[in-house]
């Protein structure tokens, strides 16, 4: 898609005044700024005017205004993509089409443990909305207050219980889509078992609204979890980690809900940089994991086995030092130190981050062979891989060097670092992008990591469900 003449730029817009409302169109600066802008501030675009509808009906309608005249449609929820997923570009030529106004629990079905929610709801709201009805959603993830569950299941969000639960895709029965050309895929179903052919629901899930705008979509939910432990555990690195994972797994039988784990560097900055957070150990051990155990019934005997599990672990030299949340302050304390990590980050300057994952078996390899590619080229960087280790997902994340006086010098070997790091990826059998999606950021990166068939396979399907190229143009797939 080129420029937009003014003729059709003034179709266009009158055509979504008149069909979303004098509340639905955004177009004076003041109001459309937030929307150009991505949560890490790495890209700044520009934008014909930002849509609002209030209900698929109106979605429906933005898509076929948009598609007669070829303008890109720039679906946006919560705003907190790392990749840049969310942004239009700088043409000024694209409609961002806001979600937050689809914000309605169309039901919860209890009986059916299951819920439909529509795209713009806010996670922490679906996770409540659950509860009320006794009822448990598994999505946890540090932005859960503010980002929205469309854009949760059109970047396939990971997050903090996927060991348990499984990513997003796992949690939905069905989903409603409205297609480029503004018709509506009623998929909203609550079946567990459908056998009816493709199943259409897992071509929307992870493609970031360039296959069609997710709607609403139809949830799974679980037992309240009723008896929950968490525990702090020093390590000596990755591999006891990794074993002791396995322990607990079996010990509880697979009541492993969490486990993350935290190198020495990620529990200094955050001690250090936010207010409120303590190191639970005095010793300075090489590693930390953070582990929770849960079950959906009143059992006494959790703890028990936990404690018993972690002697074998400590008799075994996998776990160097514990400690059990005694309330639920201490529990939310050692949360709050896990979720700051990214806070914590950004005050020791310039980061280079990889959000990516390998088979848990493979994490200590993978840990020292990118850990020793990356200091061949920045060897004065500091690494800080932490995240969930329980599903093989690494935030390999590097800092500047300290002083601030290298920091130039180390933004510029961005290109070179992330070849390393995700060349390793490759090696391991592994993904570059294990959560956060691929967006604008790592559009470019598909051909040299996706098998070239999966490729244009992909290419295939977008061809086909978006012929004109106007679902949020410009990422995931290359030009």
């Amino acid at each position: 898609m080129g420029t937009v003449t003014a003729a059709v730029r003034t179709r266009v817009v009158a055509r979504l005044r008149d069909a979303l409302g004098p509340q639905g169109v955004l177009e004076a600066p003041g109001d459309v700024e937030k929307y150009l802008t991505d949560f890490r501030g790495l890209y700044h675009g520009s934008a014909l005017l930002v849509a609002c509808p209030r209900d698929t009906t109106q979605v429906s309608q933005v898509l076929s205004a948009c598609h007669e005249d070829a303008i890109g449609v720039v679906p946006h929820g919560g705003n907190t993509s790392y990749c840049g997923g969310a942004t239009p570009r700088e043409s000024g030529t694209e409609v961002v089409l806001s979600l937050h106004r689809l914000n309605r629990i169309r039901s919860v079905d209890a009986a059916n443990h299951s819920m439909v929610a529509e795209a713009g709801c806010v996670l922490a709201d679906v996770q409540s909305a659950a509860l009320a009805a006794n009822r448990f959603f598994p999505l946890s993830l540090g932005s859960e207050g503010s980002c929205q569950i469309g854009g949760n299941l059109s970047t396939n969000a990971g997050g903090l219980a996927a060991v348990r639960y499984g990513v997003a895709r796992d949690l939905v029965l069905g989903l409603e889509v409205v297609l480029a050309d503004g018709e509506v895929l009623h998929g909203l179903s609550s079946l567990r078992k459908d056998n009816t052919g493709y199943d259409l629901r897992d071509l929307f899930i992870g493609a970031e609204g360039t296959l069609g705008i997710i709607t609403a979509a139809s949830l799974k939910l679980f037992p309240v979890p009723r008896t929950v432990e968490t525990a702090w555990l020093a390590v000596p690195g990755m591999q006891a980690a990794v074993d002791v994972l396995a322990r607990l797994r079996e010990a509880t039988g697979d009541c492993v809900t969490s486990f993350e784990y935290l190198p020495r560097i990620a529990v200094e900055f955050t001690a250090r940089h936010v207010p409120g957070v303590v190191d639970p150990f005095g010793d300075p051990w090489p590693a930390c994991v953070l582990c929770e155990v849960s079950t959906a019934r009143h059992d006494p005997q959790l703890r028990a086995l936990l404690e018993s599990a972690l002697g074998e672990c400590m008799a075994a030299g996998e776990v160097l030092d514990a400690t059990i949340a005694e309330s639920i302050a201490q529990r939310e304390a050692l949360w709050k130190l896990r979720e700051s990590v990214p806070e914590a980050q950004r005050h020791e300057g310039a980061s280079i981050k990889h959000d990516v994952s390998v088979p848990v078996a493979s994490l200590p390899a993978f840990l020292e062979r990118a850990a020793a590619a990356v200091a061949r080229v920045a060897p004065r960087a500091r690494l800080v891989a932490y995240g969930h280790v329980g599903d093989g997902n690494l935030h390999f994340n590097l800092s500047e060097p300290e002083g601030g006086q290298e920091r130039a010098a180390f933004v510029a070997l961005q290109s070179v670092i992330n070849d390393a790091v995700h060349d390793c990826v490759r090696e391991f059998g592994g993904s570059i992008s294990a959560e956060h999606g691929i967006g604008r950021l790592k559009r470019d990166l598909l051909p040299r990591y996706k098998d070239p068939v999966a490729l244009a396979t992909m290419r295939a399907i977008k061809r086909t469900l978006d012929p004109k190229g106007i679902l949020n143009p410009g990422k995931v797939l290359p030009d």
